[in-house]
């Protein structure tokens, strides 16, 4: 058999896939709506989860340069709306007026070991809002603790806004 030249060989090979390839596309014409919505969602997903990681570094890079207001709305006190509490016994040392970064640790740091628990058993485990429902409850030096804890252990800045938000709330009275 005489030896054809390269590109009559690659010629005769592209047509015969073509020839294959048409053989079969009644076939996958049956799958191809299957094919091209997975290949959407899987391209959609994709793309929500590299947003969702953009929202998620945006959010840390503004958490460190952003100022927050001194009580966001949403860490409201049953005192605050009501007018006041028998068990604040905090005072005004503050001056009143605090900036959300100004240290709002005035009293001085006990000896206490860093590996104390926390004044509320299972804190660590406790979310925002589980939180929230709790500090009521706790006196100002309770909180101090659980703030000095929240800056040595766990660093969450929402958590630290909270208990000084409260702390502050607590001075005021």
């Amino acid at each position: 058999m005489p030896s054809f030249p390269l590109p009559v060989r690659v010629a005769a090979g592209i047509a015969a896939t073509a020839l294959e390839e048409t053989r079969r596309l009644p076939r996958q014409l049956v799958g191809l709506p299957i094919t091209v919505a997975s290949q959407a969602l899987q391209l959609s997903m994709r793309l929500q989860q590299q947003v969702t990681e953009l929202a998620i570094k945006g959010d840390e890079t503004l958490s460190l340069c952003a100022r927050h207001e001194q009580q966001p709305e949403w860490a409201t006190f049953d005192e605050d709306e009501s007018g006041g509490s028998a068990e604040s016994g905090g005072s005004a040392e503050s001056g009143g007026s605090a900036e959300p970064g100004d240290s709002v640790r005035e009293e001085p740091r006990s000896a206490e070991p860093d590996t104390a628990p926390p004044p509320l058993p299972g804190y660590d485990q406790l979310t925002l809002p589980q939180l929230r429902g709790t500090l009521r409850r706790l006196s100002e030096a309770d909180l101090q603790r659980l703030l000095d804890h929240e800056s040595t252990h766990n660093r969450r800045p929402d958590f630290e806004r909270m208990l000084s938000n409260r702390i502050e709330t607590l001075r005021s009275k």
